[in-house]
Formats: structure tokens, sequence, C-alpha cells
């Protein structure tokens, strides 16, 4: 794209590899042999496609602004792909990407004189910007990770876009907000233990209804109210009823309830009170759906909601993919939320972002959540 005269300069970063884990259950991407075990599995790079939905609430405006990116995967061919003209900066020196090229992509914008920067992936991506520019201009999350705790995301792709075009029109409904960069220890969190830390902070635009909060943990008085909605839940239980239970605190008082083992950030799957499989992936569920549907057995699923987020699926639990969603339904979805939970949301919506906008419309609308014994709230859910 020829430079115009006093047109800002946007920065695109895409992590291909962010998010790579997700569908195959290994809850993360860090690592070159993991990266190499999800390929194996039969994981797809989403992050570009991911990258792309941002992208495109920009389209209209792209005479307005300069997109500086890196090359091939890294930004160039998602934005020529959507009719972009990038100033392409730097080089790759093979086709697999690091953490380094996230980096100096980063400080070569910088340099460049970008005055935001879009970037797609999830904290660890966060963590590679903020060492390489800390807090010295606004950036913006394109959501496309496992795990993301840091609130310098949007809530979705699409989201993201949108502020950044109200960015870039000066918009009253922005304000520049420090926002938090969280990680956490994949080693840990692969054995079912979360360690989060915060790294730092870099600068956003933000708008209430468009970026997500840093992830909320559970607090040790709403034990009683988690063991509630678990036992109101065991006591719904169906006879002949397979249900795949999904990660969280929440939810894994379900599993204590049953004396059974929990994997709490993986999905595992019960069939009348004994285990018949343990932290499923994407393939495992496919496989399991399969067995249940010739045994005429239904599914259904129990989720959480992640607390200061919202979301029900597409974060922490991509194994839970649209075509195991597609195939269980809407109707055999049971999502339970402590009611503090429910109300720290603000009347936000309860999100989905399972990569296919279809099934993300089948999940739409109002569900029931339980809170507690006999106690559910009907809420709504968005994408």
């Amino acid at each position: 794209m020829p430079e115009t005269k006093g047109a800002k300069k946007i920065g695109l970063i895409v992590n291909p590899l962010a998010g790579i884990g997700g569908r195959v259950g290994l809850k993360g991407s860090d690592g070159r042999d993991i990266v190499e075990k999800a390929f194996a599995m039969g994981a797809v790079a989403e992050a570009p496609m991911k990258a792309a939905k941002a992208l495109e609430r920009l389209v209209s405006k792209k005479e307005q602004f300069q997109l500086l990116t890196y090359p091939g995967l890294m930004g160039e061919k998602t934005a020529r792909e959507l009719g972009y003209e990038p100033v392409v900066l730097g080089c790759l020196k093979g086709d697999a990407t690091t953490p380094e090229d996230t980096e100096k992509a980063a400080a070569d914008m910088r340099n460049a004189g970008a005055e935001l920067i879009l970037f797609a992936g999830g904290d660890g991506t966060a963590r590679n910007v903020y060492n390489a520019i800390g807090n010295s201009l606004p950036v913006l999350g394109i959501p496309a990770g496992v795990k993301i705790h840091s609130a310098v995301y949007a809530d979705t792709p699409a989201h993201a876009g949108d502020a950044a075009v109200l960015y870039l029109a000066g918009s009253g409904r922005i304000q520049l907000k420090e926002a938090e960069v969280m990680d956490i220890d994949e080693e840990a969190f692969r054995n079912d233990r979360v360690s989060a830390r915060l790294y730092g902070y870099m600068t956003v635009p933000y708008v209430r209804n468009l970026m997500q909060s840093a992830k909320a943990g559970s607090i040790s008085s709403e034990k009683d109210t988690m063991m509630s909605i678990a036992s109101h839940i065991v006591t719904q239980m169906e006879r002949d009823v397979c249900y795949l239970i999904g990660p969280g605190t929440t939810i894994r008082a379900v599993m204590d309830i049953l004396g059974l083992k929990n994997t709490l950030l993986g999905v595992d799957a019960v069939l009348n009170q004994e285990l018949i499989g343990s932290d499923l992936n994407e393939s495992g569920l496919i496989d399991l759906l399969d067995e249940m549907d010739n045994r005429n057995v239904r599914t259904k699923v129990i989720v959480t909601v992640i607390g200061g987020q919202g979301y029900v699926f597409g974060r922490g639990n991509q194994q839970l993919s649209h075509r195991v969603l597609r195939r269980v339904g809407k109707e055999n979805i049971i999502i339970a939320a402590t009611e503090s939970k429910m109300i720290a949301l603000g009347g936000k919506p309860l999100l989905v972002d399972t990569g296919d906008t279809a099934v993300n419309e089948q999940m739409s609308g109002y569900v029931k959540v339980i809170t507690s014994m006999n106690r559910q709230m009907a809420y709504r859910i968005a994408y």
C-alpha cells in the first residue's frame, strides 16, 4: 500500500502456532515438541483465520491507514488475502516461527512508527510483545490461544477489529487503559495445576463490551456453592446417558461427588457414574460420540463459565469443538456457574467462539445456568 501522508500506521503480528494444541487436548502450544506433537495429532493452525476475522472489520477503512506486518503466515498472507497491500517488515529464517520472531516483529513495528499493534495469539504471544516493547505504545490482542488470562485481548477476534476501527476514528467510546499481561506454567497446566503470574502491563484501547477482563479465579468461600451446584447436577444425571465433563474447578466438584478421577483442565466422559474416558481430545470425543450413537446412547455436555470473561466454549475447552457441539446439540448442554461469577459479568453476555459461525449461532440465545441446588438463572449467550 502506498504511504498516505498523515495516515496512521497499524501493525499486525500473527503467531501462526497459537492455539495449535487446543482441540487435540495438549492445553497449550509452547515448545517445538508440543507443536510437532499437535500437528502429528491432526491439529490445524487457526490463528491466521482468527486474525482474518479482525482484519475483515477494518477492510472498509483500509485507505485510512497503513498496515505494517511480517512475512508469510505472520501476517502478510492473511492481509493480502483480504485485499490489503501491507508494508512487510523483517524476514524469517525458516517456515517455523519462534517467540523471537514475534519479539523482533513488535520491535520493528514500533521503530517503523506504528501507533497500534494488533497481534493474534495467546498469553505467550502477549508476553513476547511485552518483552519487546513494554508499555511504549497501545496494543490490541486478537484471541487465538488455548489459554488467555491476559486482559490485553478483545473478547472475540471480530471485536478486536471493532475496537481498532473505533481507535482509528478517534471515537469518544475509546479510552486508553493499562491491562494485565498474564501467563501460566504450561507444564504445570498439563498436570492439572494452574500457576498464573503477572508479567506486566500494556496499554489497550478499551471499550467495555469489546475487551475481556483478566481471568478471575475461584475463591475458597465459594466451595460450598460449588458443591451445591455439583449435588444438583449429580441428582439430575440420567442412566444410560453419557456425560462429557468439561474443565474447571466448578465442574470438578461433580467428579468429587461421584468419586471419580478428574482431569481438572481436560474433558472426561462418564456413563452410569463410571469413568469411560479421561482427558479426551477432539478426535477422542468424536470417536466416543460414534460409539455412543452405535449404542443408541444420548450424550450431554457439562461446562462452566470462565470467571471475568464469560466464555462457555472456545477458551480452555477447545476439545469441545464445533464438530463435537454440532452433534451434541444445544438442548444437551448443561451450564453451571456460581451466582457471584455471573453477577461479576455485569450484564455482559456469555460468549462462544467455536470457530464455526453456524454452531456459534446454534449456541446463542437464552440458556439456563445452574447456580446452586435447585436454583437456575436465564442468561444470554452471544458470539
